[in-house]
């Protein structure tokens, strides 16, 4: 570490524009490394992020257990339990959790507490500091959907899709979730005052959108005008891409269009996945301004 270097306060120039790729890239994986350990030595942040969604499903699952299943045809046909409706909110949430509401969090603390300030004066690069949260958030997300579809099949016997291009579809809109939720995560941090105040601050928010977007209630069941305000909302767009994943198709009928329209779930993602990404530029500081 250069004890020279001066702090730059912004996201687009990095103290070691000129660092060879290899080395940004190890100073990358070593930044996901350290990541790794930190968030799992968190029992909060484990809790409230990776375990969350498990648990969540656990207790709808378990309440709603002796309700009748949803989506049955005239004939008696096609319908699912209710921990196998819950499932592909859960998995929206994990991705909101993991990505939007743990790195706003996590940033904002760290910005608070100096961190960030004392980083910028150092060689560490944005573009290396960004892959280690975006490289975690991706690992720690894989690993919390793992656990999630494991738990959904031994305890509620939930069926999980066989076809392959199911499972590619899970991996776009997935990936795609990810990187507008990490980017818009980025984005929240610089909303914060302080450390104290991050929790307060971006858990309302991230409650609020899992009420409205179908994650804790049924979408079908929200009168139309908050339907209409769940759509502006990127979760909203989330959760409708997975429900086409494990969903039956039929069930597409709950939908306000009564279509999975993935076109416009990709749409209204990559929208977001653009302003999560102009607004990372414009409000990211390595110090906080007063």
């Amino acid at each position: 570490m250069s004890a020279t270097t001066r702090p730059d306060s912004s996201l687009g120039r990095g103290t070691d524009r000129g660092a060879p790729p290899v080395g940004v890239l190890t100073a990358a994986v070593s930044a996901i490394r350290f990541e790794l350990m930190a968030y799992f030595r968190t029992p909060d942040t484990v809790f409230f992020t990776f375990l969350f969604p498990v648990l969540m499903l656990g207790i709808f699952g378990t309440a709603f257990a002796s309700m009748d299943e949803v989506g049955v045809r005239p004939d008696g046909t096609g319908g699912i339990t209710m921990a196998a409706y819950y499932l592909p909110g859960m998995v929206a949430s994990a991705i909101l959790l993991s990505g939007l509401q743990n790195l706003a969090i996590d940033i904002a603390r760290e910005k608070s507490e100096g961190w960030l300030r004392r980083l910028g004066s150092t060689p560490l690069s944005p573009v290396s500091y960004f892959f280690g949260k975006a490289g975690a958030i991706l690992v720690t997300t894989a690993a919390q959907l793992v656990l999630l579809f494991a738990f959904a099949v031994l305890v509620f016997g939930v069926e999980l899709p066989r076809e392959p291009e199911l499972w590619l579809r899970f991996a776009w809109i997935a990936l795609l979730g990810i990187v507008t939720m990490t980017l818009l995560g980025i984005a929240l941090s610089a909303l914060p005052r302080s450390s104290r105040s991050a929790t307060a601050v971006v858990l309302p928010i991230v409650l609020l959108l899992q009420f409205i977007s179908g994650v804790y209630l049924m979408f079908s069941m929200l009168p139309d005008w908050l339907q209409s305000i769940a759509a502006l909302f990127p979760l909203k767009w989330l959760a409708q891409g997975m429900r086409s994943v494990f969903l039956p198709d039929h069930l597409a009928v709950l939908e306000s269009g009564e279509v999975w329209d993935l076109g416009l779930v990709a749409l209204n993602l990559g929208i977001w996945l653009v302003v999560g990404l102009v607004a990372s530029l414009l409000t990211f500081r390595w110090v906080r301004r007063s």
